[in-house]
This record gives C-alpha cells, structure tokens and sequence, in this order.
C-alpha cells in the first residue's frame, strides 16, 4: 500500500470514527432524557393536588438587561407581572440603549427617579440613575452606561433585594407559571446553585395581555429551523446532561441562579460574550475545586418563549457569536478538565464539549470535504461514501427526530397534525444545507476567537411579538 493511500484510509477510518462518537454521545444523552421524562411523566399527575412546597417558595429578583429593546420591553415587563409567584421583584438594566428603551419604559410604567443606595458587591459600569415604577411597587429601573449584556447582569445583582435571582432576556415572554418551577429543585435540594428552564421560539405564535395564547409555527423558513434546533438542544441536549450532573450551559434567557453562590464567583466576566455559559463552567470548577456538594439542573417544563432571528445575517452573526462565546468559556476554565475532584463535569461534559461542540465544526466541514474529494477522485467506494452519508446525514436526521418525538411524548406543544408534519419536513430538511451551513457560521465563530477579532453582542434585529389587546 503506498503511503497516499495509507492517509485516506486513515483519514476515511478517522471521519467515519469521529461521526460514529459524535452520533452515539447524542444518541447517549437521548436516554438520560428519556428517563428523566418517563419520570417527570409520572409525576405530572400530582401537578393538579396542592403543592408541597406552596407558600415556601423564595422571594425571587428577576434581572432583565435591555440594549435598544424598545419594540419588546414593554411587553415582556407586562408578562412577568402576570406571573404566578408569591414574592417577586423585577429589575430592568438599561444598558445605555441607544433608541427609546428608557422613554419606553417611563410612559409604560409610570417611573420616577429613586435615590437608592446598594451594595456594590461585583464592580459594573457608572449606574447613571435608579427609577422605581409608581405603578408597580415591585418595577425597579436602573440606567447605566453600557458595558454588555454581563456587566447589566451584576449591576442587577448588585441591586436586586432577594436570594434567587434569574436572568431574563427582554424579548421573552415567561409562561404563567414557569419561575414557580424552575425554582422547585431549589426547595428539593439545599444544595442546587442554578437551574435552567426550556426557551422555545416565539415566532409564529400568538400573544394577548402579556402571555402567549396561541401556539403557532413561523412562516419564516430560517426562524422554523431554530424550532428543531431548540427542541433537540434544550429537550436531549441539556435534559441529558443534567441527570448526569454535567450541564455545562444554561441559556441566558431564562435561568435562576442562588445570588451568593453567584457572588462568590466572581459574578459575569465582562470580557466574554458567551457570559452565561462561561458562568456555570466556573461554578463547577470553583465548587469542585472546594469540594462544595452542589448541583446544577435542567427543568423541562418551565416554558420561556423569545423571538428568533429571522433574517440571514442576523442569524450568521448569533451563530458565530455562540460559538465564540463557547470558546470562550471553555478555554477560561481549563482547570476543570480532567482535574482530581472534576466529577461528571471535568471527565466527560467538558471533554465533549471541546470534541464536538468547540472543534466539531473544523473536522465536521473537513470531513464533508475530504469525503466527497475522495469519492469524485476515486479514491474510496461508493459503498464508502454511501456508508458515511448515513452516518452523517441520516443520524442527523435521526437525532433529530428524537427531540421532536420526546417533545411530543411529554409536553405536546405543537397539537395540530398540520404542524407536526411540517416540523417532520423541517427536521428531514436541515440536514441538506442548514445543518452545515451553520457548521460554517460556527467555524467562522471559532476562527474569530483564534485571532481574537474585536466581536461584541451588538443588537439583533427584531420585529417585536405583537399584543393586539394589551392593556395600558
């Protein structure tokens, strides 16, 4: 055998090995979820007696930082006063927007200036001004000068009265009764310093008074993508890793985090843009290095709804900035992998985060390349190629598949057949183009981070979700 032939051979036997891993460490994390559904399953049924924990529940400060959300604020505010929680408060960082956020949320909510002094516990940006609302006792504003997503964080930490805190993105719309859940484990478990709840796409559906009334699908082709996208991520990707104790991200949109444990971390870095999951990397590894019982789960249910991009750009530019931030938070917290006291997070969630989420799509691109250079040129069989588009394309639609069938085994979101059979053709459908065409937005995230280019959350383009008979 001449040595041209030897590397295909290994180079065909390596992308046939790394897709085969790649397949059944997702296939892996479909049955830890599956179990914890069958579980959660069989005891949705005590949903409808009383609460164990009713009347017990902590006082919770919802963080919202805002950068020119002027076309969401108001309504994503009137949802989470809706809210079904006993003790709540709510604070809006105004992170020196550029258009009529403040304005907006003055007219909306009746705001005054408020002398407030606070405990500066995490350093942030000049706050310029505190308003507290006249007309909702428990509305508090902070105006400061813009520092990022991160740095409105631990400004909202650093003001916000209570134990529990969660960080809500300003275009989402929180379901009635969804912090009452996501908090549940902390009443469960002593121990629980974050947990994280479901985000779905919000596009396509219909919202009255401040909640979400109506399911519905987009029409939009790149926003019913990210439908399938959510549903695998968050229903077998996180679910999975929580049952091993192993979640390494919880999305920024809508997680609850204990404040002191947050604090002791040293809050948000400002200097990354994948803040949320850099955040629950350093957890682990602070908690572990201390040997400090802790967990940090994933809760299913608790639904929180948020408007998807919707437009080629602006879905390449979040695309490569999650990537970014995935390097980011990895490479920040290195002494996690394979440290003595790593545990779940150290030995196996960290080390397949940076297989196949970090470098997955450098080899993924690079496999597809090499596959399909050496079928034209005759150097491997049909039977080969044949063999790794099945391995590539059908696990991916297999994968796929799974997240909406667990979807529809547990929380049948989308009940109409209509729709069920068009997120079936989506599911079949992304993985001729979409599916690589975001493994090439991710490999631009990565080379980005590899020379450092000056990269930052900047503002997505957004329609607004509409409220026809929202009250004033």
């Amino acid at each position: 055998m001449s040595f041209s032939s030897f590397l295909v051979e290994f180079i065909t036997w390596f992308v046939f090995c790394y897709f085969i891993a790649l397949n059944l460490g997702y296939l892996s994390l479909n049955l830890f979820s599956l179990r914890s559904l069958r579980r959660k399953g069989q005891e949705m049924f005590m949903a409808e007696l009383p609460r164990a924990y009713s009347g017990l529940e902590p006082p919770i400060s919802i963080l919202v930082p805002a950068y020119n959300e002027e076309a969401t604020i108001a309504a994503s505010i009137r949802s989470m006063l809706q809210l079904s929680y006993a003790e709540f408060e709510i604070v809006i960082i105004n992170d020196g927007s550029k258009d009529d956020t403040l304005e907006v949320l003055k007219r909306e909510f009746a705001l005054l200036p408020f002398p407030e002094a606070y405990r500066r516990q995490i350093p942030t940006k000049e706050v310029r001004q505190v308003y507290r609302s006249t007309r909702y006792p428990n509305v508090r504003v902070i105006d400061k000068l813009n520092g990022g997503k991160a740095d409105s964080l631990n400004a909202g930490i650093n003001i916000s009265r209570y134990p529990l805190f969660c960080g809500v993105d300003a275009d989402s719309i929180l379901q009635r009764d969804s912090l009452a859940k996501v908090t549940e484990p902390f009443l469960r478990d002593p121990t629980v310093v974050a947990a994280g709840g479901t985000v779905r796409v919000a596009n396509g559906c219909q919202v009255s008074g401040g909640f979400l009334t109506k399911v519905g699908l987009p029409t939009n082709v790149w926003a019913l993508f990210q439908v399938v996208e959510y549903l695998r991520a968050f229903l077998f990707g996180r679910l999975g890793w929580s049952a091993m104790n192993g979640m390494l991200i919880i999305s920024g949109a809508f997680g609850v985090f204990r404040k002191d444990a947050v604090v002791l971390a040293g809050g948000y870095r400002r200097d990354t843009i994948g803040e949320d999951m850099e955040l629950v990397v350093r957890m682990h590894r602070l908690l572990r290095a201390r040997r400090q019982p802790y967990r940090i789960e994933f809760v299913p249910d608790p639904v929180c709804w948020t408007e998807a991009p919707e437009d080629f750009r602006t879905l390449k530019n979040q695309r490569i900035r999650w990537q970014r931030g995935l390097a980011e938070s990895l490479n920040a917290n290195w002494g996690l992998v394979f440290s003595r006291n790593g545990g779940v997070p150290g030995w196996v969630a960290f080390p397949f985060m940076l297989l196949f989420e970090w470098l997955g799509p450098l080899i993924e691109l690079g496999g597809y390349a090499f596959m399909i250079w050496a079928f034209f040129t005759g150097m491997i069989s049909w039977e080969a190629f044949g063999a790794f588009l099945f391995v590539a394309v059908g696990m991916g639609i297999l994968l796929s598949a799974s997240g909406l069938l667990l979807e529809e085994m547990s929380f049948h979101i989308y009940p109409r057949g209509k729709q069920l059979a068009m997120l079936g053709l989506v599911v079949i459908l992304e993985n001729f183009g979409y599916r690589q065409l975001n493994s090439w937005w991710r490999l631009t995230g990565l080379w980005r981070w590899l020379v450092q280019k000056e990269s930052t959350w900047g503002a997505m383009k957004r329609k607004g979700i509409s409220q026809p008979d929202a009250p004033k």
